[in-house]
């Protein structure tokens, strides 16, 4: 199971990935093995030393007491304390930060992958779409050919 945010490609430039783990809470693993997790108006920031998880959506768990249960909760990721501050380091560069670009399980634990990032300006978002655009037309011509 790998769930990718395709917005964070569009809006941003991509540059390192890291991978971290993250906490949380038994009916909250369950509803992300489903796949119930948005990634989309998610970004990380680091306050006192930790990495923390802001504005994502997990969805709550059917079979679950979800009285008060809050989706879109703030959550802590876990990172080497060396690794952290690397990246505390390369975010005091102007328009740089960290977003999530996928969550997934690995040997049975969910991790999520974020990534350093500039956001892009409107005629990047712009040249982005046009490039995919015209690597479709040649794929399709290629197909066609063979």
């Amino acid at each position: 199971m790998r769930i990718i945010n395709k917005y964070a490609s569009y809006e941003y430039t991509l540059f390192d990935r890291f991978e971290a783990g993250i906490v949380l809470l038994g009916y909250e693993v369950k509803s992300v093995k489903l796949g119930r997790v948005s990634l989309k108006d998610g970004f990380v920031k680091i306050v006192g030393g930790e990495l923390l998880l802001l504005n994502v959506l997990i969805s709550p768990y059917a079979f679950a007491d979800n009285e008060s249960y809050e989706p879109k909760r703030t959550r802590k990721l876990l990172m080497h304390k060396k690794e952290i501050l690397k990246l505390s380091q390369r975010l005091d560069i102007k328009r740089i930060t960290l977003v999530p670009t996928a969550i997934y399980t690995k040997k049975g634990k969910i991790k999520l992958e974020i990534a350093l990032a500039k956001g892009k300006m409107e005629f990047e978002k712009r040249e982005t779409i046009r490039k995919k655009d015209l690597m479709r037309e040649q794929e399709k011509i290629l197909k066609n050919i063979n």
